[in-house]
């Protein structure tokens, strides 16, 4: 446990900074339950899935390709279904979707888990900016999909971002999306993870079943392979610093997995998690036409992608 871990206290829930996946699901059954979790082959999306599998849910584990998924899910057993979802690519994302759908089984949440970020360089896919599409479309294309599927009580996790405060003055830079028109690593990571908790705002308020749940986590500043893009310096601080101000990957797995499962949070939607408490997100994060703004471009965007 980190130092600031032990200096900082429990919230209402009873959990807080330096709680853990495993202390927050523990006394909790899963063994009915069903989860699809993307980025699961290391970091906070290898904890949550052990986790969930320890309390007993089964995973459908998302990778970008199927053999890194089979290899994550290899310890598990039928527990842990791999399959292929590169969220860069609309084509793997819809197949993954139909292959879940196939499955046939209700889905009891959706934890959005994986990402990139601060890309040193522009890079342009599909003619998207990378972050925006990876970690905002794809996991917008791969969620709404699935929407058929999600059980009665189901949950959607997005993964989000203190860093959604780095995003550009208008918030989403809808005429510059493919970053062309001026690109800044940590402005367009901001962007994207800004994007994902205006998303999971919206969806709450459009998921079809009275009794589902969208809500946004910020899992806190962790050391783990997201930050591979830092540049060299940063990078060399966390790595002298991090035991002191990084979260362990267990504590990072706390918030995503806490809101995904505990009976406590079961009726909240359309809000933002922190420590496995509620949270204060930016004013432009809470502004209802940007996130219905957002939500239309993102359709237009996933039906002219092939």
């Amino acid at each position: 446990m980190s130092v600031v871990s032990r200096l900082k206290g429990k919230g209402p829930s009873g959990f807080g900074y330096g709680s853990t996946a495993e202390d927050v699901t523990e006394g909790l059954d899963l063994s009915a339950k069903r989860y699809v979790l993307t980025g699961c082959t290391s970091g906070l999306g290898a904890e949550v899935m052990r986790v969930l599998i320890k309390r007993g849910a089964a995973v459908f584990a998302l990778a970008r390709s199927l053999d890194q998924a089979a290899t994550a899910c290899a310890p598990y057993g039928a527990l842990g279904a791999p399959l292929a979802c590169d969220l860069s690519e609309p084509r793997s994302v819809r197949a993954c979707v139909q292959e879940i759908l196939t499955a046939g089984a209700p889905v009891d949440g959706i934890i959005a888990n994986a990402g990139i970020m601060a890309l040193p360089d522009l890079t342009v896919k599909h003619g998207l900016e990378l972050q925006f599409l990876t970690n905002h479309l794809g996991h917008f294309l791969l969620v709404t999909g699935l929407l058929k599927q999600l059980g009665e009580r189901g949950r959607v996790v997005i993964l989000s971002s203190s860093a959604h405060k780095m995003a550009p003055k208008a918030g989403i830079e809808f005429n510059n999306l493919d970053g062309t028109h001026g690109y800044s690593p940590g402005s367009a990571y901001g962007q994207s993870k800004l994007a994902n908790l205006l998303f999971a705002k919206e969806l709450s308020r459009r998921l079809p079943g009275p009794h589902q749940t969208a809500n946004a986590v910020h899992p806190g500043v962790i050391n783990t392979g997201l930050q591979r893009s830092l540049n060299p310096f940063v990078a060399g601080v966390l790595r002298v610093m991090g035991p002191l101000v990084l979260k362990s990957i267990p504590e990072g797995a706390a918030t995503p997995t806490f809101v995904a499962t505990h009976p406590s949070v079961a009726s909240t939607a359309g809000a933002y998690f922190a420590d496995c408490n509620l949270a204060q997100c930016s004013q432009l994060a809470s502004n209802e036409v940007l996130a219905k703004q957002l939500w239309d471009v993102s359709e237009g965007l996933a039906a002219g992608l092939a």
